[in-house]
């Protein structure tokens, strides 16, 4: 955590300083107040006649103090507050640059509801913690000690009901932190299992309508939140009995200091002014100590909630940079080869997904992947850009084994669009870029045309500049498949992969798409995963993937004569009407 303070440790400094200030002058205002009543009222230094001139000047500097005192307290609350937003923001940046670098089994362990519980909620909780560090302790340790040095100054018999008050508000404060301590945890995990309901029904929205779960759905969340609930209202059930009993404390102290004040004020040993300037300080001092309580709280829940940041900062990504590579020679570009590749996803009981691939793709080669549902295709592609690694063997892109590449380094030789199209809520334009940012205008539209899209982006609102909904729901499936599929083709990368990306597009958009692909892009490596003959037979070669083993390889025509289960495939679809013919 000191890392993150040491850029602001100028505003962490001054804000403790005119804290003192602040503090200062509420310590000198119950000897004012005592000046007041003493010599101004009572006058009992002038014969017991009191003095307006004193009443007034001292009242003057009263108010004068108060806001000086005010002024320091406004500079500490704005360089705490300068400290401690930066501090949340330089936090929450690193913990967000860190989810982006964890692989995707890492971010699944963590849930989605839990990482943005932890960048929103778990930082704003550290952020107050440390806020209430550079102001609250000062504050709080300044008026406890200040004010017992300040009451014994004025009379020593006040210090009795101290000594005996203090050492119960402490067992108290002490026993209600322990107790409410360990919920803290818990309470933001509960706020966890919220935020992931949350989620899940947000994104799902057209599942839960289109099977009329909301009922359904709200129960779940209502269930969650009562937890939610009930945990918190059990921390706070626990702390509303504290401020009774402290309050009880702090009565009986006060009444005990007027008896003591009265006593002495018959035997002449003080004066009434100072006995109400005990009360305000016995007031400060107990306060401190129910003040000091709820920092505490505070910092036990920051540091709750920073032990989960924490997990976050110091996990290391699984799927790491490699050692980087020198250029390879430009007639391996677009190469990947599998050799002995066998993968099970992390944690995943039984047999693995994928066992002993061996698999050479060729520079320029369109090179299809069929079989059914979970038989291993989409896995199969996700070891080349590194989305996993292999459990066994080795996966090479250009001759270079992918774990040797900085992930960067890879990735720019790949580009990918896959069946779930994922759009950002930005212009159409600024999606399709994000293959290449410093595309031109012309290239964009290439693309889109290659991608079969332009037409349809031509008839929005605002053509390229229309914006996008959220997760692109103001669009239809086979549009954002073809934004999708635009952005991956302005990438002019090594490698195209599509992931059954073509599923929602009509036979005849796709095999536009896969002739003008043919014709534009004739030295890119196109890896194509689809569950349609027809999307797939004009492939230089196809792969039947059956229970995680490659069944067979070959052209459509030799698959027709040798494959029983690229038959099956093709009897079943063109029964059904997926497949026009041979």
């Amino acid at each position: 955590m000191l890392k993150y303070l040491k850029k602001y440790w100028f505003y962490a400094l001054l804000a403790p300083v005119f804290m003192v200030g602040e503090v200062m002058m509420d310590l000198i205002q119950p000897r004012m107040m005592s000046n007041i009543v003493d010599n101004g009222v009572l006058g009992l230094n002038n014969g017991n006649i009191g003095d307006m001139h004193i009443v007034l000047t001292s009242g003057i500097q009263m108010i004068g103090v108060v806001f000086l005192g005010g002024i320091f307290g406004v500079l500490s609350g704005v360089f705490s507050n300068l400290c401690s937003q930066n501090f949340g923001n330089d936090i929450r940046k690193d913990c967000f640059q860190k989810i982006m670098s964890l692989s995707l089994e890492q971010t699944d362990k963590f849930s989605t509801g839990s990482l943005i519980t932890r960048v929103t909620n778990d930082v704003t909780q550290v952020q107050n913690m440390v806020a209430q560090c550079i102001r609250g302790f000062v504050r709080t340790c300044m008026l406890f000690f200040g004010g017992i040095v300040c009451m014994l100054t004025l009379d020593l018999s006040f210090g009795v009901v101290v000594l005996c008050a203090f050492p119960i508000v402490l067992l108290i404060v002490l026993f209600f932190i322990s107790k409410v301590n360990p919920l803290f945890l818990v309470l933001q995990k509960k706020l966890d299992k919220v935020n992931s309901v949350m989620q899940e029904n947000v994104t799902g929205a057209r599942v839960v309508k289109a099977y009329v779960r909301e009922e359904y759905e709200k129960n779940c969340f209502g269930d969650s939140n009562r937890e939610l609930v009930d945990t918190q209202l059990h921390v706070l059930v626990l702390l509303s009995y504290m401020m009774p009993l402290m309050n009880i404390i702090m009565n009986i102290s006060i009444v005990a200091v007027i008896y003591i004040g009265s006593v002495r004020v018959q035997g002449g040993n003080t004066t009434p002014g100072n006995v109400m300037a005990a009360i305000t300080y016995l007031t400060q001092i107990l306060n401190s100590v129910v003040m000091l309580a709820m920092i505490f709280q505070n910092v036990s829940r920051g540091m709750a909630s920073f032990g989960r940041l924490k997990e976050v900062l110091l996990c290391e990504p699984v799927i790491s940079d490699g050692k980087g590579i020198s250029l390879t020679s430009e007639n391996l570009r677009g190469k990947v080869e599998f050799r002995n590749v066998s993968f099970a996803y992390p944690q995943s009981v039984g047999d693995g997904v994928l066992k002993n691939i061996n698999l050479t793709v060729f520079p320029g080669e369109t090179f299809a992947i069929l079989g059914a549902t979970g038989c291993g295709k989409s896995s199969l592609v996700n070891l080349i850009p590194r989305f996993y690694d292999v459990t066994e063997g080795q996966v090479l892109v250009d001759g270079v084994d992918v774990r040797e590449y900085r992930l960067s380094e890879l990735r720019e030789k790949i580009a990918i669009a896959l069946q779930k199209s994922e759009l950002f809520s930005t212009s159409i334009r600024n999606n399709i870029l994000w293959g290449r940012e410093n595309a031109s205008q012309q290239e964009t539209g290439h693309a889109a045309q290659i991608a079969q899209a332009e037409e349809f982006i031509k008839a929005q609102p605002k053509g390229y500049d229309t914006l996008v909904a959220e997760k692109g729901m103001s669009l239809s499936g086979g549009q954002k498949q073809r934004i999708a599929i635009s952005r991956a083709v302005l990438k002019s990368a090594d490698i195209l992969i599509f992931d059954d990306s073509t599923s929602a597009l009509d036979l005849k958009t796709e095999a536009q798409l896969y002739e003008a692909l043919n014709r534009e892009y004739k030295d890119v490596t196109k890896i194509i995963i689809a569950q349609r003959i027809a999307s797939v037979k004009n492939a230089d070669r196809i792969a039947v993937i059956d229970n995680g083993r490659i069944a067979d390889c070959g052209t459509h025509k030799e698959l027709m004569e040798t494959s029983d289960i690229y038959r099956d495939i093709y009897t079943s679809q063109l029964k059904s009407g997926g497949e026009q013919g041979e």
